[in-house]
C-alpha cells in the first residue's frame, strides 16, 4: 500500500460576502486508496485536534450518485478524472510532493455559502420553474398503457442522469447552465408524459436561467468534457430547437388572442 504526502492549497472564505484567499496545507501519509474527500476529511480531523476551523465543502453520498460534492482541483471541475464526481476521485492518481490548487465552483449564480461550499439552489428554482409533468391523480395507469420508443427512452435516460453538480457551469467560460437545463428539459421533452407542457417548459426554464444570472452558451464543450455523467451537448441543440419553436407558438397564440 502506497502513502505519499501532498500539498494543498485551499481556498478559505467565511461566507459570500467576506474576501476569500488560498491557505497551504500538508496531507501526509495520505493512502492511495482513500477517495478525494477522505483525504480532506483526515485534514479536516487534524485541523480541529490543533483547534482550527475544518475545511467546508459539500457531500452526501460520496457514490457518485447525488451530485452534491463537487470543487475545482488545479483549474479542472471534479478533478482530472474523467466521468468522475469527486467523491469517487481516489488518491492513486496523485503522485508524491504534487501541489494541488482546490477552489469552489465559480459563478455568479452559486454563491460561496464557506470555502468550497456553494449554495446550488438557482439549479432548484430552474427545475420549479417547469422541470415536471401534470399527471391526474386516481388510479395507476398501467406501465404498458402508454409505449416509448426505445430510442426515445434510451435518449431520455441519458439526459436524466444529470446529478446537478453543477461542474458544468463551473467548467463553462461563460457560467452557462445551457447542459443542465437541456438535460431537465431533454428527459422530459423525449417522453409521451412530457409532451402537454413541453412548450411551456422550455420557455419558463429558460425564463429562470436569464432570471438567475446564468451566461450565455458559445459551444465551447467544456461542459461536455466535464460532466462526470458524459451527458453530450447535443442536448442543448435540442433545447434550442424546442425553444425556438415554443416562442414561434407563443407568439402566434398571442397575436391571435389566445391565452398563451
Amino acid at each position: 500500500m502506497r502513502t505519499f504526502s501532498l500539498t494543498l492549497h485551499v481556498w478559505r472564505q467565511k461566507n459570500a460576502k467576506e474576501p476569500g484567499a488560498f491557505v497551504a496545507y500538508k496531507a501526509a501519509n495520505v493512502n492511495e486508496h482513500m477517495s478525494f474527500l477522505e483525504m480532506l476529511d483526515v485534514v479536516n480531523q487534524e485541523l480541529i485536534a490543533k483547534g482550527d476551523e475544518p475545511i467546508a465543502f459539500d457531500h452526501d453520498c460520496r457514490e457518485g450518485i447525488c451530485g452534491s460534492c463537487g470543487f475545482m482541483i488545479n483549474g479542472e471541475a471534479h478533478g482530472k478524472q474523467r466521468g468522475s464526481t469527486v467523491c469517487q476521485l481516489h488518491m492513486r492518481l496523485f503522485q508524491d510532493g504534487e501541489e494541488l490548487w482546490i477552489e469552489p465552483w465559480r459563478s455568479a449564480a452559486f454563491p460561496v455559502v464557506k470555502d468550497l461550499s456553494v449554495d446550488r439552489s438557482a439549479f432548484d428554482r430552474i427545475i420549479a420553474a417547469g422541470g415536471f409533468i401534470t399527471a391526474p391523480t386516481g388510479t395507476a395507469v398501467d406501465g404498458n398503457a402508454v409505449a416509448v420508443p426505445k430510442a426515445a427512452s434510451d435518449l431520455a435516460m441519458d439526459a436524466a442522469a444529470c446529478i446537478g453538480c453543477g461542474a458544468c457551469v463551473a467548467s463553462c467560460p461563460n457560467g452557462s447552465a445551457a447542459l443542465f437545463t437541456s438535460a431537465k428539459i431533454g428527459h422530459l421533452g423525449l417522453l409521451p408524459q412530457g409532451q402537454p407542457e413541453r412548450d411551456r417548459r422550455v420557455l419558463s426554464m429558460l425564463a429562470q436561467v436569464s432570471a438567475e444570472g446564468f451566461g450565455h452558451c458559445t459551444s465551447t464543450g467544456e461542459c461536455e468534457a466535464t460532466c462526470p455523467k458524459g451527458i453530450p451537448i447535443s442536448f442543448i441543440a435540442r433545447m434550442n430547437r424546442d425553444y425556438i419553436k415554443a416562442s414561434v407558438t407563443h407568439r402566434v397564440e398571442v397575436d391571435r388572442g389566445g391565452s398563451g
